[in-house]
């Protein structure tokens, strides 16, 4: 059954325990993490939560892809997806990032299989930004809480989830974060039910994660009117 929203402050006993069984805290084990990689990402959704989860002592990170190789992200950043889908089957963590590309990738046959058949044994199946929409191409938000970056709300709705106004969100083994900086909320959020608080904050610590923006305007409800109208046109006019 969906839990619905959790707070971050409610670590999951049971998630600790089935961890514990794959090995977290052994050395000799790995705990896998996939982060799925395709042309046109933004790159912060996946960097992101990178930075944090690939500081989990024993974690692995594999950067997937239905064609392995070179995927540029938006501005000309160069990743490089050195696994196949077929290579990364059974992922404790899967991690779908934003971006224009995500428009072809919805369409990619072979990758929402592959998020189907990966989730049926995640601990996590996650989402960063217009990621949400790849799980939901791939039916596992129908029914479900979830969120996404506040300007493509309305196209996660259509795929028959409750789409929250939240920075963070999770339903059951699904947590989605909203627009791009929420990723790294999102990560350490993934830590804490994981690893513990104290791992959380280590990692929070260790990476100086204590954003002062200069400007109050990080969402629509805070930002003028006319900002807002002024990304809109932005991002209707490149794509996410």
């Amino acid at each position: 059954m969906p839990t619905g929203r959790l707070s971050p402050e409610r670590p999951d006993t049971a998630l600790r325990e089935r961890v514990s069984g794959i090995g977290y805290r052994e050395e000799r084990k790995i705990m896998q993490i996939a982060i799925l990689l395709f042309d046109d990402i933004t790159a912060l959704d996946a960097v992101g939560p990178y930075e944090v989860l690939s500081r989990i002592p024993g974690a692995t990170v594999s950067w997937v892809s239905s064609t392995p190789g070179i995927k540029k992200a938006k501005g000309g950043l160069r990743f490089v997806a050195d696994c196949s889908l077929a290579e990364i089957s059974s992922p404790q963590i899967v991690l779908v990032p934003g971006g224009s590309g995500v428009d072809a990738v919805v369409r990619d046959a072979k990758v929402i299989q592959w998020i189907r058949s990966v989730h049926e044994t995640s601990i996590f199946t996650t989402a960063v930004c217009t990621g949400s929409l790849v799980l939901g191409a791939a039916g596992l938000l129908n029914g479900l809480k979830a969120t996404t970056h506040w300007n493509y709300r309305e196209k996660l709705a259509e795929f028959g989830g409750e789409v929250l106004n939240e920075r963070v969100v999770r339903d059951g083994k699904i947590v989605t974060a909203a627009g791009v900086s929420a990723g790294i909320d999102m990560a350490l959020c993934l830590v804490q039910w994981i690893a513990g608080e104290q791992a959380a904050q280590a990692i929070q610590l260790g990476i100086e994660y204590d954003p002062s923006p200069p400007f109050d305007v990080g969402s629509p409800e805070k930002a003028p009117p006319e900002i807002v109208e002024m990304v809109k046109r932005a991002y209707a006019a490149r794509g996410r």
